[in-house]
């Protein structure tokens, strides 16, 4: 579901999970997220644990998270042009 719409699978797993207010102190920044980069925050959230925060392959797994947001948004960058 992420892959079709991140935003969806972010904005269903911060309705029905508490994954989110685990990961976040507060609302804005995954509110920012949602609308910014839905991939890096799903990521973020997911690679999140409450003990020790988000340390090894979870930042590999954000940063992956990272790289579809922003070839995601060059390419509709780059079909808005054509």
């Amino acid at each position: 579901m992420a892959a079709v719409s991140p935003r969806l699978a972010l904005f269903l797993v911060w309705i029905f999970t508490n994954l989110v207010d685990r990961a976040f102190d507060t609302f804005v920044v995954p509110l920012l997220g949602l609308i910014v980069f839905p991939f890096t925050t799903l990521m973020y959230v997911l690679a999140y644990q409450p003990a020790s925060g988000v340390t090894g392959i979870g930042w590999v797994v954000v940063a992956l998270g990272l790289v579809v947001d922003l070839t995601s948004t060059g390419l509709f960058a780059r079909s808005r042009r054509q």
